[in-house]
């Protein structure tokens, strides 16, 4: 089964009632727990790599590990997403290599640290979603700004400083074309979301719910929505980790946003945590060891354990079977 398309898969989530988790990726142990749990739980799924990542894996090599996971797991609709591409030249980068989908990240500019105008953010959107349809490539765009910074980008505000208005959501659908939209209700980057456990009222899920009944068939897309297990942050502190108390974006809310047009969830903090925490246990139970093999393997099992929750949670679990990629050529003929 060759790379899907991520509006297909949206598509058929939004078809269904569910959200799909887009988890993000540095290695070959975390596609290998990605998988892994794709195969467990039968779902589609979204793997998604940020400017970091490709920078981190010299970018073939991250490529090279995602034709190896469609090869060994043909039965898995299965997305490479470019997370907060900064720039036109840098989703342009990404289509060239093979990404089935981009996110065109202009409500920063190219520093991706610096809120942008929504001129700004409507002309480069359009552009990337010019260049990538007529290959079949799904755009992703973002209206506000969240919170927080990760890989080296955001603007390192906090969740509700510039929340997504839904008059200028709907503008911007219109305007662009694209096929999902990232709004900021609240959540941010990181591990650091939340001092105390948010509510509805945190998340400001009303707004959401209003730009879903404003765009009803646009595909919404929540950032920044790791839950942070505490039992995930004791595991690390039990191990000689000093993690503060902190509060991730609980399930249930994530849940009544499915309910409410959300397609696709980002998770990557949920999965970190089970990585590390996997191999501290490792260092302190276990300090003879030096093998790489011996801590990376409960660690992939950690993170495996996470995302096929996650899996089960949004909803996507069962669903893997349901259709068959649709090839990007008759994608771009579509749209």
């Amino acid at each position: 089964m060759p790379l899907c398309s991520m509006r297909q898969v949206l598509d058929e989530a939004s078809k269904g009632g569910y959200g799909v988790g887009a988890f993000n990726v540095n290695n070959m142990e975390q596609i290998q727990s990605i998988m892994e749990a794709a195969r467990e739980t039968q779902s589609p799924v979204i793997i998604q790599a940020s400017r970091g990542a490709r920078a981190y894996s010299q970018d073939k090599f991250l490529y090279h590990l995602m034709l190896a996971a469609v090869e060994l797991y043909p039965e898995i609709p299965t997305v490479l997403h470019l997370d907060h591409g900064n720039s036109v030249e840098t989703c342009k980068s990404a289509i060239e290599m093979g990404f089935t989908s981009v996110m065109m990240d202009g409500s920063l500019l190219p520093d991706g640290k610096t809120p942008s105008s929504f001129e700004y953010n409507v002309d480069a959107t359009r552009q990337v979603v010019a260049m990538a349809h007529a290959k079949g490539i799904t755009v992703e765009g973002e209206i506000g700004c969240l919170g927080g910074i990760e890989d080296g980008h955001g603007a390192g505000l906090d969740g509700l400083s510039h929340l997504t208005d839904p008059a200028q959501a709907a503008d911007f659908v219109k305007a662009t074309g694209l096929d999902a939209l990232a709004i900021a209700i609240g959540t941010s980057h990181g591990a650091y979301k939340f001092s105390s456990k948010p509510t509805g009222e945190t998340l400001k899920m009303a707004r959401l719910i209003e730009i879903h009944n404003l765009l009803p068939k646009t595909h919404l897309v929540m950032h920044g929505s790791s839950s942070v297990p505490k039992e995930l942050q004791d595991i690390i502190n039990q191990y000689g980790g000093k993690l503060k108390p902190t509060w991730g974006v609980p399930v249930e809310e994530i849940q009544l946003g499915i309910k409410n047009g959300v397609r696709k969830i980002n998770v990557d903090t949920d999965n970190r945590l089970a990585i590390t925490g996997a191999i501290r246990k490792v260092f302190i139970e276990k300090p003879e060891e030096f093998d790489p093999r011996s801590y990376l393997k409960p660690a992939r099992e950690a993170m495996k354990k996470v995302v096929a929750q996650r899996m089960v949670q949004f909803g996507q679990a069962g669903h893997a079977k349901d259709y068959a990629p649709i090839p990007l050529a008759e994608m771009a003929a579509r749209y």
